[in-house]
């Protein structure tokens, strides 16, 4: 029987017990992570590495489109941002251009910080209604 990584098991098991909000936050961190690493690629010309990072990044991006609440206000405007930073990773892709990188990183920050502070507020709203029942 072979022993399994402890790492590994740690994040499989954070995965099949996130919520849907933790697991977008987790999308989001994951997408940084390859735009990061493309990044790097790229500085040292190494055009399959940066290949392969940039395509994960596409990929949890169209992940974050496909899985958009269309009934939602939020998700109609959502949508075309997704689309144009899915967009941005393939001209980077196809440029090798670091700025371009940067500037696709500061969008998926911002969402990524945003949909933290609305996890945290949830919390906060859970254990406040938990107090009072």
């Amino acid at each position: 029987m072979a022993i399994k990584n402890p790492y590994q098991s740690y994040q499989q098991n954070s995965v099949t017990t996130a919520s849907p909000g933790e697991l977008t936050l987790m999308l989001y961190n994951g997408c940084l992570k390859f735009i990061h690493m493309a990044k790097k690629a790229i500085e040292d010309k190494n055009v399959e590495e940066k290949n392969i990072n940039l395509l994960k990044a596409q990929k949890i991006i169209q992940e974050l489109m496909v899985t958009l609440n269309m009934d939602s206000g939020i998700s109609k405007q959502l949508l075309p941002m997704y689309d144009y930073i899915n967009r941005r990773l393939m001209d980077a892709n196809i440029k090798n251009d670091t700025a371009i990188l940067l500037e696709v990183e500061g969008f998926v920050t911002e969402f990524r910080d945003t949909w933290k502070q609305v996890i945290q507020i949830n919390r906060q709203k859970q254990h406040t209604n938990a107090g009072q029942a």
